[in-house]
């Protein structure tokens, strides 16, 4: 069973991969970045801002909270325990893989940081906001963590991995951080 999951995941993986041009290249390489973004997490503070006033104080430390676990759990969780190789690393694929500006990462790529990280950062805010920003910022989440993919960094199963690790985090840190912010926000 196993077996057949890798095959099916290498396979997706260079089905999805495949797709490129260098403006995909160029777009795909903006998406993953993080800079790129400040626009949308000034917008996302303004927001939060008007909507908690004094109280935004709670969401930013659970929002810091939440990445730091992602990103730390991603890597000592799972990364360092499973040793699976990105497919950019993988000997069996190296020289089919369609890597964008020739930079893979680290060895190891499950479960995919990038997309733990974004998954708990918009399963998060999306909590604190409504229900349309949360299907709003898991979809830009979910770009995010395809990117990866689409960069020959990380197979599908990485991302998926990511995510559900990602929102976890970001359920978990909300049930922790709303009674803060009820008491606060109400005070």
């Amino acid at each position: 069973m196993v077996e057949f999951l890798e095959q099916w995941d290498r396979e997706l993986f260079l089905f999805l991969n495949g797709f490129h041009s260098e403006s995909l290249d160029f777009i795909m390489w903006h998406v993953s970045g993080k800079l790129q973004w400040l626009p949308l997490y000034v917008i996302l503070l303004v927001i939060l801002i008007k909507k908690y006033n004094k109280s935004v104080w709670v969401v930013l430390i659970a929002t810091a909270l939440a990445v730091t676990l992602a990103d730390q759990f991603s890597v000592k969780l799972f990364k360092e325990v499973f040793e699976r190789w990105r497919p950019c690393h993988n000997l069996d694929l190296k020289e089919v893989v369609h890597l964008v500006n020739g930079k893979c990462g680290g060895r190891f790529g499950f479960v995919s940081s990038h997309a733990a990280n974004s998954f708990a950062t918009a399963g998060l805010l999306g909590l604190f906001l409504n229900r349309k920003a949360f299907v709003f910022l898991v979809s830009w989440a979910a770009l995010v963590a395809y990117s990866r993919v689409y960069l020959g960094v990380h197979y599908p199963a990485d991302i998926l991995g990511g995510a559900i690790l990602g929102l976890f985090i970001a359920f978990l840190v909300f049930r922790i951080a709303s009674p803060i912010m009820k008491h606060f926000h109400h005070a």
